[in-house]
């Protein structure tokens, strides 16, 4: 087993599962004038010097959570023939929730069985990120991360769990902080073999109650 704490394949990171997701282009100006409005809606002096610059920054702020950086997805063929779980864990993340557009933050753990090819490990961190730019739900970035491991490397097995908090949930509503929502998709093996499924759940289990 192989714990993470480029023949090189270049896979371009070009395909997203959400079609609108890949073709959005973020209006700059139209967010600066919202941004405006909405604190003159909350009531704001929207002509104090203290505010003057917020929107153009409220613009800048959004244009860079929401923009994923492409990169390519470097794999390399397992020529060792390496067949036990690889697992990167504890990979720091944050998102915006699609529903309240609050941030939620937390940890990944991704592990796979190698078929033919193994990543680079820092793709790991890459995709994550990736999918993490975007308005989303916690459960939806779970399987994109683990649907789209499945397709570029075609793996005998993926699992993928998230651990994060949610400041619609802290912040507002019941505001419980420090509550954490976990989520996972486990696919082939790591889902129907029982030994590699405790593994992998086991360690990043370890991983929660070790933080």
């Amino acid at each position: 087993m192989t714990v993470n704490d480029d023949r090189v394949s270049a896979l371009a990171l070009a395909e997203q599962p959400d079609p609108d997701a890949r073709l959005r282009r973020i209006d700059h100006d139209a967010v600066q004038r919202a941004a405006r409005e909405l604190l003159r809606a909350l009531g704001a002096d929207v002509d104090a010097e203290a505010l003057e610059d917020t929107p153009r920054r409220v613009a800048d702020a959004y244009a860079e959570l929401l923009t994923p950086q492409p990169f390519r997805a470097t794999t390399f063929p397992n020529d060792d023939g390496y067949d036990e779980l690889i697992v990167a864990r504890a990979i720091p993340f944050h998102s915006l929730c699609m529903h309240h557009l609050l941030p939620f933050h937390g940890v990944a753990h991704i592990g796979y069985l190698p078929g033919e090819r193994i990543i680079g490990l820092s793709k790991l961190g890459r995709v994550v990120e990736f999918f993490s730019r975007d308005l989303q739900i916690q459960e939806r970035l779970t399987t994109q991360i683990a649907d789209w491991l499945g397709r570029e490397l075609e793996p005998r097995g993926v699992g993928v769990v998230l651990e994060a908090e949610h400041l619609c949930m802290s912040l507002r509503g019941v505001q419980k902080l420090g509550a954490k929502t976990v989520s996972s998709a486990l696919h082939g093996l790591v889902r129907d073999d029982p030994r590699t499924r405790q593994e992998f759940l086991a360690l990043t289990t370890r991983t929660f109650h070790d933080q």
